[in-house]
């Protein structure tokens, strides 16, 4: 190997293991003493890197698309000052920048280096391990090295329906009587009195109230609160499918985030679980202000499972944990073989005590696909579109032939879509 200078040279030595020189420097080096003299003597004044110390500190959970920074301390504890190439390694989905650094640490000193994470995808994600390489004053020679530094950022869902929630919750105050607007059903309860104005319900004159005034007044209600919700979601294979950009169990994830969000404002109880074989997640018996929390940090490590979900199995799991006349909320989806094998059978189990709702997002690809004309494959995919809308648009048929209420929208507006079927369900009193 000829030598062509120093970054030669560096490239050569700094790709070896520590201490160990290639063989084809072996003769060269055996007849040019002053090289080996000053590579062993680089060698030695590097500073160890077996005796540096490491700390971790920063973020440990962030939203997916947003950054998290984590600082890691290095500590030279020897009497050489630190000359080092430094690898922070994380997963591949954690996408930090850096990756590599340089690092100048003096004896007896500690530095602090940040690695930002760029998440790609929910989970955990973990630091691999940390290499140092310190070079000698020269830059001849290095010792290498590895660090076990454990760090676990988890990478949340990113709850993009939550721009939806201020309008949800204007409409919520106006169900809850904070507002002129009020509503009657068999599932609200009295709230106060006021003077009777034309176009109110006849059937809410307080005729006693009446008889004590001078002026004709009517009850005002309110939606009961302290109701009690359960969210189930499926993670079986269906739940795998992309629809749009995103899983379709990140879609419910949304759809789910924001109604807990909005019943837990509204002065209701939820509970979540996750199931398709097994119970995959759970949250249950959390407060108001904790609920939301606790539902957003059981979905972070959350996968759909490549199984046939157990539709016997989720019933029973729902009913033992669902209080009657609870509202059982199950985000699915409306392909019709898993519905009618799976999913009807069961359902008079559930319908008997509670309110079942039935959310499920589509592919918005369908709905493009059906406007397609002008070409003969663009007839044929508009076929094909037609035909999975009608078969869809059965199923959906077939769940409100048992009592359920079924929403079905693309992922961006699932979320919505479901608060309003929940709003609706309160102003009904069915809820």
């Amino acid at each position: 190997m000829a030598l062509t200078g120093r970054t030669a040279l560096l490239a050569a030595i700094g790709s070896l293991p520590v201490g160990i020189l290639a063989p084809s420097w072996t003769g060269m080096l055996a007849v040019n003493a002053p090289l080996t003299l000053a590579i062993l003597c680089d060698y030695a004044m590097a500073a160890p890197v077996r005796t540096l110390q490491f700390t971790r500190s920063g973020d440990t959970s962030v939203r997916l698309g947003d950054e998290a920074d984590v600082q890691l301390t290095v500590t030279n504890r020897s009497r050489r000052r630190l000359r080092a190439q430094l690898r922070d390694a994380w997963a591949p989905s954690a996408a930090q920048i850096p990756a590599r650094r340089g690092l100048t640490v003096p004896a007896g000193e500690r530095r602090r280096v940040t690695t930002t994470l760029r998440p790609t995808r929910r989970g955990d994600r973990r630091a691999e391990r940390v290499t140092v390489r310190s070079y000698g004053p020269l830059g001849l020679a290095a010792r290498q090295g590895n660090h076990e530094v454990p760090w676990t950022v988890r990478v949340l869902p990113p709850f993009a329906s939550r721009k939806h929630l201020p309008s949800r919750l204007a409409r919520l105050r106006e169900l809850d009587g904070r507002t002129s607007v009020l509503t009657r059903g068999e599932g609200t309860e009295f709230d106060s009195l006021r003077e009777y104005v034309p176009g109110d319900d006849t059937r809410s004159i307080d005729w006693r109230a009446t008889a004590r005034q001078t002026t004709v007044a009517v009850r005002t209600w309110r939606p009961e609160r302290d109701r009690h919700i359960l969210i189930v979601l499926d993670t079986g294979r269906t739940s795998a499918g992309r629809v749009g950009d995103v899983p379709r169990l990140d879609a419910a994830m949304d759809a789910a985030l924001l109604l807990t969000a909005l019943a837990s404002r509204a002065g209701d109880r939820v509970d979540l679980l996750a199931y398709d074989r097994r119970l995959r997640a759970q949250v249950q018996g959390r407060s108001a202000s904790d609920v939301l929390p606790a539902v957003v940090d059981a979905l972070a490590p959350l996968e759909p499972e490549l199984v046939e979900t157990d539709a016997r199995g989720l019933a029973a799991t729902a009913l033992a944990r669902a209080p009657r006349s609870s509202l059982i909320v199950l985000l699915t989806g409306l392909d019709a073989a898993p519905v009618e094998e799976g999913l009807l059978p069961v359902l008079p189990q559930l319908t008997r005590r509670h309110t079942v709702l039935v959310a499920s997002p589509g592919d918005p690809h369908i709905a493009r696909m059906a406007g397609t004309r002008g070409t003969i494959e663009g007839v044929y995919e508009a076929a094909a579109a037609t035909q999975a809308q009608s078969q869809r648009l059965r199923t959906a048929e077939q769940l409100q032939r048992h009592g359920v209420t079924v929403v079905d929208a693309t992922p961006d507006k699932l979320a919505p879509a479901l608060a309003d079927a929940y709003l609706a369900l309160k102003a009904a009193g069915r809820l």
